[in-house]
């Protein structure tokens, strides 16, 4: 499968999956034409600048989430288009300022960008979290249950319980659903869990950075559980549902799910002189796992990379970057 002679946008794409998914685009021969908020910004182009094939097919673009019309530049003339801009964030002091506003208005604003360009036939957008517009609702989660594509957040449980990422997504994307079906818009959903793997941009994103802190002599770990999955299966998995004509609807991306004590254990049996944490951060019984369906992703050929890989991967990049020293 070729991109040679297809134009394609990656929105927001100095951040962590989009780096990984525009490296990957033009590995394949597409020409990308990348939105950022600061293109004159070294830190936040310089890595896409260097990616083998930048120097003939990137072509950099201002663009504002916030800003209606800002994309359309970015988005005219393209043949798809992956909107990944939105930003992840767990501390936050106005959750409708830094999260909500930001990825529902962007989410809107690309859309309506691609909905006035007659060459987008697709859009591929990617919920970069921890499957939060699908996971986060009141139904029981133990280790019997699959959740799968079908399964959708709860607005109102999220706001009840304070989970104001997990909100942002699910508005976002309940928001591209609807405007999708009115605008007759052809849209396809990644929803991947923590996304870890080499990090090509210089500064440390979220999901790398919950390793880093395990890395860092932490005390403890949370009782929690994570889905996990490498960010080179996420790009290509974006890829594919571009590519394969029958894609649709959503698609969950989740290799392993684990408990923190699991993570740990994994991480010390790769790096034994490391200090990680030796107890739970409490003394309830651990949070039950439960298990994400691999069913549908199947159709778009992905062969996930393993958590341990991903884990080496992860731990290896920030190293090289200095974000954590062994």
């Amino acid at each position: 499968m070729s991109g040679v002679g297809k134009t394609v946008c990656v929105t927001g794409a100095s951040g962590f999956v989009a780096s990984n998914l525009v490296k990957l685009l033009l590995e394949q021969g597409y020409s990308v034409k990348a939105s950022v908020r600061s293109p004159n910004n070294p830190a936040k182009t310089e890595h896409l600048l260097k990616l083998d094939g930048a120097k003939e097919r990137l072509h950099l673009f201002k663009a504002d989430l916030l800003e209606e019309g800002s994309f359309d530049a970015a988005v005219n003339g393209c043949d798809g288009v992956f909107h990944t801009a939105s930003p992840f964030l767990t501390a936050v002091s106005d959750p409708q300022t830094e999260l909500i506003e930001p990825a529902l208005k962007g989410t809107l604003n690309v859309l309506g960008s691609c909905s006035k360009a007659s060459s987008v036939k697709r859009v591929v957008r990617v919920l970069t979290s921890s499957l939060a517009a699908v996971a986060f609702n009141t139904r029981p989660k133990t280790p019997e249950v699959v959740i799968d594509e079908t399964w959708f957040s709860d607005p109102d449980f999220c706001k009840e319980m304070k989970l104001w990422y997990v909100l942002s997504k699910t508005l976002a994307e309940e928001a591209a659903w609807k405007f999708a079906e009115e605008k007759g818009m052809d849209i396809v959903t990644i929803n991947p869990a923590m996304v870890i793997g080499p990090l090509l941009q210089p500064t440390l994103n979220t999901s790398a950075e919950s390793i880093a802190n395990l890395l860092k002599g932490s005390e403890t770990y949370s009782n929690s559980i994570s889905g996990w999955v490498n960010v080179k299966d996420v790009a290509n998995a974006h890829i594919q549902a571009f590519e394969i004509p029958s894609a649709s609807g959503r698609y969950c991306l989740v290799e392993s799910v684990v408990h923190n004590s699991e993570l740990v254990q994994i991480l010390k049996k790769l790096y034994p002189s490391s200090q990680l944490p030796q107890k739970c951060a409490d003394d309830k019984p651990f949070a039950p796992t439960f298990q994400v369906s691999k069913e549908k992703v199947k159709s778009l050929g992905i062969e996930y990379i393993p958590l341990e890989q991903s884990l080496m991967e992860t731990v290896e990049s920030l190293r090289e970057k200095n974000f954590v020293q062994l």
